[in-house]
C-alpha cells in the first residue's frame, strides 16, 4: 500500500483480499472470548482537524473512564439539546470522518434512530431524500444552505419538508442573509452552534435568537470563554479578539508539540484554535474570521469573511473565496476568486458589476482590488473551503503566511 506505508495489517469483514497485508476479521478474532473484559471502557476517536489552513492535526485527549453502556456526558448534552429520540430519521450530507456528522450519526444510532447517508452533497437530491425518507433531523454547513437557496424557485416551493423538525448548522460562519432566508423557507427549526474538533467549548443559538442577534452563533453553554486582544488583555464588548477557552480537558496535537504550544496560553490555562470574534452586551458570540486568514494591507487588519459573505449572496455567484495577495506598496491586497452560477459567462462587465456591488455594501478597505474566476473552488468534502490551495497560486515560492 504505497500511499500508506505505515499500515502493516488490514482486517476484512465479509470479503477476501489477496496478499499478506489482508486477513479475515472473523478468523483473526475467533480465538478471543465473546464476553466483555473486566476493565472494558468506552474509548473515543482520535479525530483530525480539517486542514483548511495547514496539514490536518491529530487531536489527542485523555481516554474517558466510561463503560461502553454509559454515553459520554457531552453526547448526552447534545442529545437533549437537539431532541434526539427513538425512531428518528437523520440525514447526513457530510462525510463521516468529520467530527460533527460522526457524532450525529452515533447519537442517532444510540437512541434507536435511522441514518441516511449521502455519498456526496447535491442540493436537489438532498430535498428529495427529506421527502422520501421522512427525515426528521439533519446537519449542514453554510455552503450547503447557499446551494439550496440557489435551486430554481419552483423546486424550492414544491419541496416536501413536512417531516423536518431540526436542522443543525455549523463548521463556518453563515452569512446573515443566507440564514434569514433559510429560516423564512424552513421555519424556526434551524439551530447553530460554534465549537471545534479540539472540544474547547461550545456555544449555541436557536432561530429566534439568530433573528434577534444577527450574525451570532449563540451564548456559551459549555466551557469558559474569553476574547483577548493581541496583548492578551480582554477585549471590550463589540471589539474583536482571539477566542480562548479555559482548558476543561487536556488535549494535544499528535506528534506536533509546536502547534500544541501555539494553541495554549503561556500559563497553560487556556486554549484556542485561532478564531477571531467578539461578544455583544448580552453575551452572544459573533465569529468574524480565522486569525490565519487576516489580511494586513497598509497596516490595516482586514478579515475577509464579511466580503465573502456578501459575494455569496449575489445571484450570479455560486461560490466565493476572499483572501490576501501580494501588493508591492501595501504588503497585501484583497483578492476575490469567484465560481459563477451555471450559464453565467465571465466578463469584464461582470467584474465591474461585482466591484460595484461590494462598494455599495462594504467599506473601501474590505472591497476586492481584483476578481478572478474559477470553474470550481477547492472545497473539502465537509464543505469547508480549502483556501490554502487558492492562495498558493498567488504567493510566489510558497511564501504564504498562512502555511
Amino acid at each position: 500500500m504505497p500511499d500508506c506505508p505505515g499500515i502493516s495489517k488490514c482486517y476484512v469483514v465479509d470479503g477476501d483480499y489477496p496478499g499478506d497485508l489482508f486477513e479475515s476479521y472473523s478468523t483473526a478474532t475467533e480465538g478471543f472470548p465473546g464476553t466483555p473484559i473486566d476493565d472494558e471502557s468506552l474509548g473515543t476517536s482520535m479525530l483530525y482537524s480539517s486542514g483548511t489552513t495547514d496539514r490536518p492535526k491529530g487531536i489527542i485527549r485523555p481516554l474517558p473512564e466510561n463503560k461502553p453502556s454509559e454515553q459520554l456526558p457531552i453526547f448526552s448534552f447534545l442529545s437533549h439539546l437537539w431532541h434526539y429520540r427513538e425512531n428518528m430519521v437523520y440525514l447526513s450530507p457530510a462525510p463521516l470522518y468529520h467530527s460533527a456528522p460522526q457524532a450525529a450519526v452515533g447519537l442517532t444510532l444510540r437512541v434507536g434512530g435511522t441514518v441516511v447517508i449521502m455519498e456526496h452533497f447535491d442540493a436537489e437530491n438532498y430535498l428529495e431524500y427529506i421527502a422520501l425518507y421522512k427525515v426528521i433531523h439533519s446537519q449542514l454547513v453554510p455552503t450547503m444552505f447557499s446551494r439550496l437557496l440557489k435551486l430554481p424557485e419552483i423546486m424550492r416551493i414544491e419541496a416536501n419538508l413536512a417531516s423536518l423538525e431540526v436542522a443543525i448548522l455549523a463548521a463556518a460562519p453563515c452569512p446573515v442573509k443566507v440564514k434569514e432566508q433559510m429560516i423564512a423557507w424552513w421555519g424556526p427549526i434551524i439551530h447553530e452552534y460554534y465549537g471545534a474538533t479540539e472540544g474547547l467549548g461550545f456555544t449555541a443559538c436557536n432561530s429566534e435568537e439568530s433573528l434577534a442577534h444577527k450574525g451570532t452563533v449563540g451564548k456559551v453553554l459549555l466551557g469558559e470563554m474569553s476574547i483577548l486582544d493581541a496583548d492578551g488583555s480582554p477585549s471590550a464588548a463589540g471589539e474583536p479578539g482571539e477566542i480562548w477557552f479555559k482548558t476543561a480537558t487536556e488535549f494535544s496535537y499528535f506528534n506536533n508539540t509546536e502547534k500544541t504550544s501555539e494553541a495554549t496560553s503561556a500559563d497553560g490555562s487556556m486554549t484556542t484554535v485561532g478564531d477571531i470574534g467578539y461578544l455583544d452586551d448580552d453575551g452572544y458570540l459573533y465569529p468574524t474570521d480565522r486569525s490565519t486568514f487576516m489580511i494586513i494591507s497598509g497596516g490595516v487588519n482586514i478579515y475577509p469573511q464579511e466580503t465573502k459573505d456578501l459575494l455569496i449572496t449575489h445571484p450570479k455567484i455560486a461560490d466565493a473565496a476572499v483572501f490576501g495577495v501580494p501588493n508591492e506598496d501595501f504588503g497585501e491586497e484583497v483578492k476575490a476568486v469567484i465560481q459563477l452560477m451555471e450559464g453565467i459567462e465571465k466578463s469584464e462587465s461582470l467584474v465591474m458589476e461585482l466591484m460595484a456591488y461590494c462598494a455599495e455594501n462594504l467599506s473601501p478597505q474590505k472591497c476586492p482590488r481584483s476578481i478572478d474566476f474559477d470553474d470550481a473552488l477547492p472545497r473539502l468534502p465537509t464543505g469547508k473551503l480549502y483556501k490554502r490551495i487558492l492562495k498558493d497560486r498567488y504567493w510566489p515560492d510558497s511564501k504564504n503566511k498562512i502555511l
